[in-house]
């Protein structure tokens, strides 16, 4: 029995959806070398991350074997896939592999954050393949809702392993590459040991649709609305959707504005790498405005209620100069992500205040997912027919529904969450060991840990509001004057009738007046004391604990 081992480790991506990680090394255990498949992101919300900007893996554990780590391959351009690349490019800085309209956004990203953007190097489709210490890393193609995905065949002295990336079985995607099911059959033929594969629709019951059964659909509407500015919003890195919307705009007379940063970077992106072709003539925000509305269809971003995108300043007010009224109609071309439907909810509403017609994808027209459903992950099951599967990309309920289904059909599934490290060696995967993982928030400028305090403050101060109290004491330790108070969102009165500044200025006088010697010149005591009276006090005028700060200067 050979001594190296074949491991599997998830750091993000496994037990949610977003922030993918994955890590696989071989070699003898704790000397294996190390390849990571996608670095991503997830999205902060007011609720569990106030303030926060973006929220990434914990690398730690990567960063701590950072001399064994040969590269990092990125399946493609999504950015709970490749959105952490160049935040965590200084605690890695190891070579980045990706096809050309990946690496295309991922070097823009490098350079953005003042990194070498040649760090990120561009590889063909299988079967060409990229060697890095034990492993040979090939991308095949394969079809998802951004240009260029692509599946991973990583192979080691242990087999193969495929890692599917994010995927559909589309064979007509219009744009990017179409889904072969005989390539597929071609590179399992020789023994597939372990299919890591998506989970995000593994309980949708019917076969997904291509992209192209939405174009007719789309195109009727937009050539019915004959009054007003027809606006589509989707996900900008869908571009073949954008491609569909604005081709339907350009047959119904319209003249074509992208509104939003994401929007103009990913068709741009798609022309500098051919991946798009034939995109109708595009015109300016500036041009649209003396162009009559119903001759203009604006593709705009913000789909998932974004309050900075373009669809939020449209449903707030002006955007470039352009402004939205009653008659015009305006299409959700998109599935509002678990978590969102708050912010699509208020902007489908304003948008309603004004007139506008909003058209979402209740009906199944309009959108197509670009993740398999059941029926397809079942198909791609067989097809590759692996000794092992191994769900990824999905909340626990994805993992352990796409587990039974693998053992259903007499495979060997694994239920492997975040943190969770898999030997593969062998005939029988087993957990080899468990290790501590988590996420860094991205806060303004400075990454922080989850533990470091931060956000559990930031939200309790949200909950409860804050006082700061402010004492001065002469050279005999006895108050200079009067303590007082100042709050921040609480309200300016409490259930007593007076102002809830001069109850807490008061409470905490009182019991200046009776302190003992001993406390006054204690500052760790006299703050714990003050900051429970403040709280109770507190409690008893507004029925709140705020947070509070007390601050203690000596006239020594």
């Amino acid at each position: 029995m050979s001594s190296e081992r074949l491991i599997y480790l998830p750091l993000g991506g496994a037990g949610e959806i977003g922030m993918n990680a994955y890590v696989y090394g071989y070699g003898k255990p704790e000397q294996e070398r190390l390849i990571v498949v996608d670095l991503g992101v997830t999205f902060p919300d007011m609720d569990g991350s106030p303030g926060v900007d973006l929220i990434l893996p914990d690398i730690t554990w990567l960063a701590e074997r950072k001399d064994r780590i040969e590269a990092i391959f990125v399946t493609h351009a999504h950015e709970d896939h490749v959105g952490a690349i160049a935040h965590t490019y200084d605690q890695l800085g190891v070579p980045i592999y990706a096809r050309a309209f990946t690496a295309n956004i991922a070097r823009r990203k490098m350079g953005e954050h003042g990194h070498d953007e040649e760090a990120v190097r561009v590889t063909g489709a299988w079967p060409e393949q990229v060697e890095v210490g034990p492993f040979k890393v090939g991308f095949l193609p394969m079809s998802h809702s951004i240009p260029e995905s692509a599946a991973l065949i990583i192979d080691s002295a242990h087999g193969r392993v495929i890692h599917s990336g994010d995927f559909k079985l589309d064979e007509t995607p219009i744009v990017g590459e179409p889904f072969d099911p005989d390539l597929w059959a071609e590179v399992s033929k020789g023994g597939v040991k372990a299919f890591v594969c998506d989970s995000t629709n593994v309980f949708s019951p019917n076969p997904g649709r291509s992209e192209t059964s939405v174009g007719p659909e789309i195109e009727k509407l937009v050539r019915d609305h004959t009054e007003g500015v027809v606006v589509a919003t989707t996900f900008a890195s869908n571009v073949a959707r954008v491609k569909t919307l604005a081709d339907a705009g350009a047959r119904a007379g319209r003249s074509i504005v992208l509104l939003g940063r994401a929007m103009r970077r990913m068709i741009e992106a798609s022309i500098e790498t051919g991946v798009l072709k034939d995109f109708p003539t595009v015109v300016s925000p500036e041009d649209a405005r003396s162009i009559p509305r119903e001759n203009l269809m604006l593709l705009v971003t913000g789909s998932q209620g974004e309050r900075r995108a373009a669809s939020a300043q449209l449903a707030n007010g002006k955007y470039m100069g352009l402004e939205l009224k009653e008659g015009d109609l305006f299409l959700f071309s998109s599935k509002t992500i678990p978590g969102n439907e708050r912010g699509v909810i208020r902007i489908m509403n304003q948008l309603s205040e004004k007139g506008v017609d909003v058209v979402d994808d209740s009906s199944g027209l309009y959108h197509v997912s670009g993740h398999a459903n059941g029926p397809d992950i079942a198909r791609l099951h067989d097809i590759v027919n692996p000794q092992i599967v191994v769900p990824m990309h999905g909340e626990h309920r994805h993992l352990r529904e796409h587990v039974k289904m693998a053992e259903s059909a007499g495979r060997t599934g694994v239920l492997a969450v975040n943190g969770m490290m898999i030997d593969l060696s062998g005939n029988a995967p087993k957990v080899a060991e468990y290790i501590e993982t988590g996420r860094t928030y991205l806060d303004g400028s400075v990454q922080i840990g989850a533990l470091d305090g931060v956000v559990r403050d930031r939200i309790r101060m949200a909950l409860n509001g804050h006082v700061l109290v402010t004492l001065i004491l002469d050279e005999e330790d006895e108050p200079l004057g009067d303590p007082w108070c100042e709050t921040m969102g609480l309200p300016d009165m409490g259930t007593s009738k007076a102002a809830l500044v001069e109850v807490l200025e008061a409470d905490i006088g009182q019991f200046l007046g009776r302190a003992d010697a001993k406390t006054l010149r204690d500052d760790d005591k006299l703050t714990e004391a003050l900051r429970r009276i403040v709280r109770k006090s507190g409690q008893d005028e507004i029925g709140k604990k705020p947070e509070v700060t007390v601050v203690i200067s000596r006239m020594h």
